[in-house]
């Protein structure tokens, strides 16, 4: 071992580098100043510059550990899929970003006309997670008590003692939200940001990992109560749930046929409140950030619309972003990331001017102009920046199909942060 640094041969053949990172730190904690090496194609090498080696080794720990963490739920993200598609044919799409919502400690807003397996999608992606499930079917009549819970006289005692409502779940399904009136709906509001009831005077906090999962009926107008603004703007996502294709309606036909069966659990709640808590170490560049308030300041700015993202839209553009790279296998994120997901958390955040819409105008389209027109800035080296941008190409960029309306993206190898 020099004074300079150390240089470290270690190979990822049976054991993972975390596993031998974790290893050789132990020995040097120990003393032990040899440094073991194994030579192999697939072995990797680690320079250690710093002048105390424990440091730089701990950092090291933490890097494999989240490459490991991003390959793990890669792997959970297929075998979650493969299961649901088991009971629920077609909806892959659905299910992928309401694992990347989970991941991201979001909310989703579905919309879908019935029938299309929304309640029964929701329902066996609490059960293969392994998670604790409550469903409310919102009505006229129902009450923001019949959603927290409220107080009851013990008649035995004569205390009056919490009775808990379905609200203190892991996972609350809110079937038809919008027939509840503004009050009922309200009492989502604490519960959806703070993560927790306010009973009585009472602030009791709601289980981890909590995800609220409502439906709503786009087509329907009666009877129905339009949600406002500031809770739609608790959802992460707004998700379309649409109708499978023929070849998927005949495998739902076939699946229909056969006995329903069990799905089997693939995680837990401590596996999932595991990975929430590394989500914020998914790295994220600057110049990521940047093109994220840019994309957001300038729909601010968009003639057609009324109004434009908030600043917990952007938030949320990053954490969204970052739930993308990790269920991908990556522990960094990219502007593609981004652009994957602009249209499920904007979709539901801008409101676009009569006139336009009746121009033929729509907020998927602004969004789709909006891509085009922020550049995405990368690293060019020696701390210089270069800006891509994607108006001289013939072809526009396209966004996601990540809901009716929304195009592929489409980006070039210069564009890569």
């Amino acid at each position: 071992m020099s004074p300079a640094g150390i240089m470290v041969m270690v190979s990822s053949v049976n054991r993972p580098t975390g596993d031998i990172a974790r290893r050789l730190k132990k020995d040097l904690a120990g003393g032990r100043h040899c440094v073991w090496r194994l030579n192999h194609p697939r072995s990797h090498a680690f320079f250690l510059p710093q002048l105390d080696p424990l440091q730089e080794i701990d950092s090291l720990v933490s890097k494999t550990d989240l490459s490991e963490l991003a390959r793990r739920v890669a792997d959970l993200r297929n075998k979650i899929q493969d299961t649901i598609s088991q009971i629920v044919v077609g909806q892959e799409r659905v299910t992928n970003q309401l694992l990347m919502a989970l991941i991201a400690s979001g909310h989703v807003l579905l919309e879908g006309v019935p029938g299309t397996a929304k309640t029964t999608l929701c329902r066996a992606f609490s059960q293969v997670l392994g998670i604790d499930y409550e469903r409310i079917q919102f009505t006229p009549d129902l009450l923001p008590s019949d959603v927290t819970g409220t107080q009851v006289l013990d008649r035995q005692t004569s205390d009056f003692v919490l009775r808990k409502g379905p609200v203190f779940c892991q996972l609350l399904l809110a079937d038809e939200l919008n027939r509840a009136p503004a009050r009922t709906q309200s009492s989502l509001l604490e519960a959806m940001q703070e993560r927790q009831v306010t009973i009585e005077g009472r602030t009791l906090p709601l289980p981890e990992p909590f995800m609220v999962l409502a439906t709503q009926n786009p087509i329907e107008q009666e009877g129905v109560y339009r949600l406002p603004e500031a809770q739609l703007d608790r959802f992460l996502f707004r998700v379309h749930v649409g109708y499978p294709d023929r070849e998927q309606e005949i495998a739902m036909l076939d699946v229909h046929s056969r006995a329903q069966i069990e799905p089997e659990v693939i995680s837990n709640a401590a596996e999932i409140i595991h990975v929430q808590q590394q989500l914020d170490s998914v790295f994220c560049a600057a110049e990521l950030k940047s093109y994220i308030i840019d994309l957001v300041r300038r729909s601010r700015e968009h003639s057609d619309l009324i109004l434009g993202a908030s600043p917990r839209a952007a938030i949320n553009l990053m954490k969204a972003a970052r739930a993308h790279a990790l269920l991908h296998g990556n522990d960094y994120v990219t502007h593609v990331d981004v652009q994957e997901i602009v249209q499920p958390v904007l979709g539901h955040r801008l409101i676009i001017r009569p006139e336009a819409e009746m121009d033929g105008e729509s907020v998927a389209g602004i969004i789709k102009q909006l891509i085009q027109s922020v550049p995405v800035l990368h690293d060019a080296g020696a701390g210089s920046r270069r800006v891509a941008r994607k108006a001289a190409s013939n072809t526009p960029p396209k966004i996601a199909d990540t809901d009716p309306g929304a195009a592929q993206a489409t980006t070039q190898p210069g564009n890569q942060p």
